[in-house]
Parts: C-alpha cells; sequence; structure tokens
C-alpha cells in the first residue's frame, strides 16, 4: 500500500508547519519528530518552529526530502507540487483539506506518488 511505503521513508518536510500547538502543523511536525523521523519545518512565516531552523522553501532544504507533507490550502499547493517536481521528489502526503481536482491532476502529470490521508492517524 502506497500509505505504508511512503510511511517507511524517514526523510520528511512538513509544507505548512506551524509554531502554534493549536494548528495541525505543529501537530503533524510533532508527531513526525517523536517517531524518529528525520524532518523539515516549510514555512516562509517562521524563522523556528519547535527549536528548529525552519525554513522557506523546499528548494532551501540541506536535503531533498523522500517525502513532503501538505498542510497548506490547495492554492498555495500548486506551486509546492511545482517546485517539488524539479527537486526530484516523489512522494506527496496530502492532509484533509489541502488537496483539490486541480492539484490532483498536476500531481499527476508530474507521475509524482500522492497520499491523501491523515498522518496523525496513519502514525497513531
Amino acid at each position: 500500500m502506497l500509505e505504508e511505503k511512503m510511511l517507511e521513508k524517514k526523510v520528511w518536510a512538513v509544507v505548512g508547519a506551524s509554531d502554534n500547538p493549536e494548528k495541525f502543523g505543529n501537530k503533524i511536525y510533532k508527531k513526525l519528530k517523536s517517531k524518529g523521523y528525520k524532518v523539515y519545518p516549510v514555512n516562509p512565516n517562521y524563522e523556528i518552529i519547535d527549536g528548529d531552523k525552519c525554513y522557506s522553501d523546499l528548494s532551501s532544504l540541506p536535503e531533498v526530502p523522500e517525502v513532503i507533507d501538505m498542510v497548506v490550502a490547495p492554492k498555495h499547493g500548486m506551486k509546492v507540487i511545482e517546485e517539488a517536481s524539479k527537486l526530484g521528489v516523489q512522494n506527496v502526503w496530502l492532509q484533509p483539506g489541502t488537496h483539490s481536482k486541480e492539484i490532483m491532476e498536476l500531481i499527476e502529470s508530474k507521475g509524482l506518488n500522492a497520499v491523501q490521508a491523515c498522518v496523525l492517524v496513519a502514525l497513531s
């Protein structure tokens, strides 16, 4: 199953990570870290999240993540998918509320793998 294959990958980027404990971008980031994943927070609005350097975009990460976890609205996600494709990222995990018909068509046209599920549920 694709979901399980993605969860086996150890280098993730959380696009839309947040330092607000109430937000999913924070809960997902911390959950992945607590489960032993190497996780990069990506959000141009923060410099630090949970004590870690936060990156403005995927291109500024020190390595290419194996999976990107999308916690942003579809209108912001389109640009992220384009960037991920250019960098060679193959796997996109779409949290509930982050996908649209357009974003799914873009992912398909780029030949990327996509899972639509809540990673918090998958890791619990």
